[in-house]
């Protein structure tokens, strides 16, 4: 009982430097579906008829923006109580998930508790050792695993992305609008460019600018591609000019992009393949040893000294491992 206490008391004080890393809203996309079901004919109409309305459709607009991301219950305490909640909120949504604040909390308070309580009942480290080491995961790999699944989803609409400008071009070039463009491209592609652009479709609907709804997936997805898109759109807006060639000449772009990053990713193989080896080798062996000979071993484990040896040791490895996998990440 005095370790979980222990380990909700660092857990804690750690926590509220380490959220402004991450975050999300699970819900939103469906509370916005609900809604523009509950709204019905009065606002089918498009962006130029909920211009129109005046301050109604932009009060609607607002209240939307500010009720969805809150949630309930614990998520609205947690929402006062830790800094930079909407940037964890962005973070969750990005990966495509329904996964809440609240949810990555308690996934991450579980993993101290499991960690701490293997590393005193099982292997038999030091508490105060092992509190810290089960805090350090427990921030780590819900960090991770929602950085993994974004960066995954992101990299599935980059993929989709230079399709959707197209399909826009097309849909110009044939004199659709802007907004029937974005929602033929909501309508036509899968998931994630379908959602996000379905997404747009139903802010404005609910009352919000072409600009605005296209400037908070902006900040919401945060990738350049789709902020070059943006840009483009809003210069056209101002300015005017042909918009179709425009994307066009953004498409190519985006396509050339994509080539370079494939060289490079076919280049530095060789690079990260060496790293993975050179990273993966300790442990390899060290599995090795211990199925040969565990006795040779348990010293690491029984002994102050060895255990002393074997943190510092998995420190240095993982520092190593982190300088290689930064000295292979190349950034287009």
């Amino acid at each position: 009982m005095e370790i979980i206490v222990i380990a909700l008391g660092v857990f804690t004080t750690i926590l509220a430097g380490w959220v402004g890393l991450g975050a999300g809203r699970g819900r939103r996309a469906r509370t916005l579906a609900r809604r523009i079901r509950a709204a019905g004919g009065r606002h089918a109409m498009g962006a130029a008829g909920a211009g129109a309305g005046g301050g109604v459709g932009n009060a609607q607009a607002v209240t939307l923006r500010r009720d969805v991301p809150g949630g309930r219950g614990l998520d609205k305490v947690l929402g006062r109580l830790l800094p930079n909640i909407e940037t964890l909120r962005q973070r969750l949504a990005r990966t495509g998930k329904p996964i809440t604040v609240t949810a990555y909390i308690a996934a991450s308070f579980g993993i101290v508790v499991a960690v701490a309580g293997a590393m005193i009942w099982v292997i038999y480290l030091n508490p105060v050792v092992s509190v810290l080491s089960g805090v350090a995961a427990g921030l780590m790999v819900p960090h991770l695993a929602i950085a993994m699944m974004g960066k995954r989803r992101l990299a599935e609409f980059n993929h989709l992305f230079p399709d959707a400008i197209d399909l826009m071009v097309r849909g110009l070039r044939s004199g659709l609008p802007v907004t029937e463009c974005i929602k033929a491209v909501g309508r036509e592609l899968p998931d994630p460019v379908g959602g996000e652009f379905r997404r747009i479709t139903d802010e404005i609907k609910f009352g919000s600018k072409t600009a605005e709804a296209l400037w908070a997936t902006a900040h919401r997805l945060d990738i350049p591609e789709f902020k070059f898109f943006v840009v483009s759109l809003s210069v056209q807006q101002e300015t005017g000019g042909n918009l179709a060639e425009t994307l066009a000449n953004l498409s190519d772009i985006l396509r050339r992009r994509k080539q370079m990053r494939l060289k490079i990713k076919a280049m530095s193989s060789e690079a990260k393949a060496s790293a993975m080896i050179l990273g993966s080798l300790p442990f390899v062996m060290f599995c090795i040893i211990y199925a040969i000979n565990p006795d040779y071993e348990a010293v690491l484990f029984t002994d102050p000294r060895g255990r002393l040896i074997l943190g510092v040791g998995l420190a240095a490895m993982g520092a190593g491992i982190l300088v290689m996998a930064k000295m292979v990440r190349f950034e287009i």
